[in-house]
């Protein structure tokens, strides 16, 4: 049963890492807020980003929250593993 834990906890974190990215890449191209994919992308990863944007000083046109939220997800996903 634990094994399934960890494959799931595994797998939930590798999506997410991969749709924090995504909005990375989609940033950099200029996609329309209008295209599905890329309202889907921002509907999973707001909710992340955006409690990490209110703490975080502003750096001009650079926004550090991606890179913040992946290195607190990596420690989440790690601590969660050891607990099991």
């Amino acid at each position: 049963m634990t094994e399934y834990l960890r494959i799931f906890i595994n797998l939930l974190f590798y999506a997410l890492w991969a749709a924090i990215l995504g909005r990375v890449i989609i940033s950099w191209l200029n996609l329309s807020p209008d295209n599905p994919f890329v309202v889907v992308l921002y509907q999973i990863t707001e909710p992340i980003l955006a409690p990490i944007r209110r703490v975080l000083p502003q750096m001009g046109m650079l926004d550090l929250s991606p890179m913040i939220a992946l290195i607190i997800m990596m420690v989440i996903q790690r601590v969660l593993l050891r607990l099991l």
